[in-house]
């Protein structure tokens, strides 16, 4: 591929909404154009490295025997409302209507469609199992997209699904994927960590996430070195503390005027934050529920939603608060609620004595408030983060923490979808048994912005060579010299017969400027036609390790045909 003739355009500049590097990069080496908030095209240059990522998925989802398909992105309501997800994916979900005013869907996830088709066509348990998969479009309308094509609106998923006819076979199933997604992410080049994650609105008896480790990471992975315990921060089990043996003293009654954080309450009180339980107040699909966390922690706000199958959660408004409690917003309490609301208190909560809450009046607080004596929660559960140095809740070691992106999620769903869906087999007695599921997703795109995440420096991308846009250039520094033409030309046609995918940057453009275009891009390897054309000698830079040698022409074409 010639340079010129290519619909490539390179910045120097920093996009000013690029935040991460991924996004950054991609803009600057136009692998991507912006359409909209959370809405990407890819230019010719990034489509390349797309079908690279999706062909390496693709040939280790057929190596480990599943079936590829392809479905509709407009999908009808009625089989999410079968499973009871049309309501539950909220306005996530983009919704539409044909002109005949039927409903339909930009379709999220495909569990339903997919259980649909398995049951309209698989009736015995001969045909058992089997898995089904797609590459394809998925739409979801962020609240905030951000990072590029880290987390958007439109993005391209492999998803796949399998079909068994009980647990134990799902369990192998599961373990194909298990191994096939090893493979992926090792051909890919990522230095990615498995970790135990929250099924979310897909439901299941378990799910694992292929976490690649980064500081740009919008996921938390707690671990423990010790056991190699790893989970999503969302799912990670904090575990019950012993209880405080301490006498209950009396409560009493302070005066905070303009105090309202902990922070402020820690000087006014001259207490430390592990005195304090603060009372925060959810609107959980129009429901107002407190939970309670000793006050230096954060509540998991999915453990949470969890407890009540959640379709929306956010903070209860102002009106709501002040309505429940008596008192305006920071002075929220267990003790003297106005309305009888649930209370969810915290494993940790449970094991403390003579702790300091809000009074449910303005400007009070009330000190040596006790679980039993003073109120009772409705439920005592974990509902707060793990955090650094907390104890793991498989060997007791000390967990630490790192940032993450999630590139892959598997999921065994069980029966959810199919007996929704009534999705069944007939056994070899000839009775209806129903099939139990598992979802398998990699977000192509997300894992591509995850490649460069990992494989960049200050002058751009360093792709890994599997899934490089090329993986040669041949730079002629004088595109007018007939002699260094000829002989870059000529590289440049070698390399076409040995297979190899390579550009010549043919512009009549300084050395200098094509030399950053190059790094910038991520090509692998970079043959400079230079001074010493004239003598049949180049010079040889692998991108990835900076290395730069001499060689001649010949050597250089079997050179980047023996790079991996």
């Amino acid at each position: 591929m010639r340079v010129s003739k290519m619909f490539l355009a390179t910045q120097r500049e920093i996009p000013a909404d690029a935040e991460i590097p991924s996004h950054q990069l991609m803009l600057r080496a136009g692998l991507i154009r912006k359409v909209a908030s959370g809405i990407y095209s890819f230019m010719p240059m990034g489509y390349r490295v797309y079908r690279k990522v999706e062909n390496v998925i693709r040939e280790e989802m057929d190596k480990a025997g599943a079936e590829e398909l392809i479905m509709p992105a407009i999908l009808p309501a009625e089989v999410y409302m079968a499973s009871g997800r049309w309501d539950r994916f909220g306005p996530e979900m983009f919704r539409l209507k044909d002109r005949g005013g039927r409903q339909f869907c930009l379709g999220p996830t495909h569990e339903e469609p997919f259980t649909e088709a398995v049951r309209d066509t698989i009736r015995s348990y001969k045909q058992l199992p089997v898995t089904l998969y797609q590459i394809q479009h998925k739409y979801r309308d962020e609240k905030r997209p951000r990072f590029g094509i880290m987390r958007c609106r439109e993005f391209v998923m492999k998803d796949a699904y399998s079909f068994d006819v009980d647990e134990a076979g799902l369990d192998v199933s599961y373990q194909t994927m298990y191994e096939a997604y090893n493979k992926i992410f090792t051909r890919l080049g990522l230095d990615y960590t498995i970790v135990d994650a929250d099924s979310g609105a897909m439901g299941g008896s378990g799910s694992q996430e292929f976490m690649v480790k980064s500081e740009v990471g919008e996921d938390g992975i707690c671990y423990c070195d010790s056991c190699g315990y790893a989970a999503n921060e969302e799912k990670a089990v904090c575990v019950a503390p012993e209880m405080d043996q301490a006498e209950m003293l009396p409560v009493e009654k302070i005066h905070t005027p303009d105090v309202k954080t902990i922070e402020e309450l820690m000087a006014y009180m001259n207490a430390e934050p592990s005195a304090f339980v603060k009372t925060i107040l959810y609107n959980i699909d129009g429901r107002i529920v407190a939970a309670m966390v000793r006050g230096d922690r954060d509540i998991n706000e999915t453990k949470l939603a969890n407890l009540y199958d959640a379709t929306e959660m956010d903070l209860a408004s102002f009106a709501d608060v002040e309505e429940i409690t008596g008192a305006k917003v920071g002075f929220a309490g267990p003790v003297g609620l106005k309305k009888p609301i649930d209370v969810i208190a915290d494993l940790e909560v449970a094991s403390m004595k003579n702790f300091i809450v809000g009074a449910c009046e303005t400007d009070y607080h009330l000190k040596n408030v006790n679980i039993g004596r003073d109120f009772e929660p409705t439920k005592v559960v974990d509902i707060r983060n793990l955090i650094e140095g907390d104890k793991c809740p498989k060997c007791g070691g000390s967990i630490k923490m790192a940032r993450g992106v999630e590139v892959g999620h598997i999921f065994k769903l069980g029966t959810k979808y199919s007996k929704a869906l009534n999705c069944v087999y007939l056994d070899k007695d000839g009775k209806e048994n129903t099939m139990v599921m598992g979802c398998y997703g990699i977000g192509v795109g997300r894992t591509l912005a995850a490649i460069i995440e990992q494989y960049n420096d200050e002058d751009g991308i360093k792709w890994p060579v599997e899934i490089a846009p090329f993986k040669a250039i041949v730079v002629p520094t004088k595109v007018t010299d007939e002699e260094n033409m000829a002989l870059a030309e000529k590289i440049y046609k070698d390399l076409q017969d040995r297979g190899i995918e390579v550009m010549i940057d043919d512009r009549n453009e300084r050395p200098g400027v094509k030399f950053k275009d190059a790094d910038l891009i991520g090509i692998p390897v970079r043959i400079t036609v230079g001074r010493r054309a004239s003598e049949g000698i180049v010079e040889v830079k692998l991108r990835m390790t900076g290395e730069v040698s001499e060689m001649t022409a010949e050597e250089a074409v079997n050179k980047v045909f023996d790079v991996k």
